[in-house]
């Protein structure tokens, strides 16, 4: 990705936000220097996954393939004494798709916290013949391999160890503030793609960065 799309996606990410009267802890707006100055803040956020996140997963397409996410609370999957469960927002554009992954240790709900209709397919892995039986609010549901689920906002739904799921915001119907809570989470070693993607970009630097990804605080500013 170029870092010019990166800070766009953040501005567009921040712009929705205002819109729904979400807020930030205040290192949100912080550039490279001010982590620079709160050199022990970073490495800590940085040891917990928080902070920015914005991702094409390799594809070059970020309007058609990627994700922007701020993560607000975290544990650390080989800590046992850490936090047990994970906080994250995403920022998800009418058709931009997250490609269908599974994670093998993190459970999570997935939320609609406002904006337009969250998309959501699922399938099971290889193998396994298995119904797709799913918990929104509490409400059980049974689905088809690849039947979209419409998450209105304000609904949300529980995604199980090992289900493969994709999703996006439904074109016509505006972006969505998506919400995650889950078990610890570890984006270097917990997210398998049904393709073989990439979790991270590499960033082209054309433009001085709006503010760090969360795996750019050790850098200097």
């Amino acid at each position: 990705m170029k870092r010019s799309e990166i800070n766009q996606a953040l501005l567009d990410a921040k712009a929705l936000l205002r819109d729904l009267r979400w807020s930030l802890p205040a290192w949100a707006e912080w550039d490279a220097a001010d982590y620079a100055d709160q050199s022990d803040l970073a490495a800590w956020l940085q040891d917990h996954q928080m902070g920015w996140d914005v991702t094409d997963f390799g594809s070059g397409d970020f309007a058609n393939r990627g994700l922007g996410l701020f993560c607000l609370r975290n544990g650390i999957q080989s800590d046992a004494a850490s936090l047990p469960y994970a906080e994250k927002l995403l920022f998800v554009g009418e058709g931009q798709e997250t490609p269908f992954h599974t994670h093998k240790v993190k459970m999570e709900d997935i939320i609609n916290r406002g904006g337009g209709d969250l998309m959501i397919e699922f399938r099971q892995p290889d193998g396994v013949d298995a119904p797709i039986e799913l918990r929104c609010d509490g409400v059980l549901h049974r689905l088809e391999r690849d039947e979209p689920l419409c998450l209105k906002p304000g609904s949300s739904v529980t995604i199980p160890q090992g289900l493969y799921h994709r999703f996006y915001a439904r074109p016509g119907a505006g972006m969505v503030l998506g919400g995650e809570v889950s078990q610890v989470n570890d984006d270097g070693s917990d997210n398998y793609f049904l393709e073989p993607l990439g979790r991270f970009s590499s960033i082209v630097e054309d433009a001085a960065p709006l503010h760090p990804l969360w795996n750019e605080l050790g850098l200097e500013a």
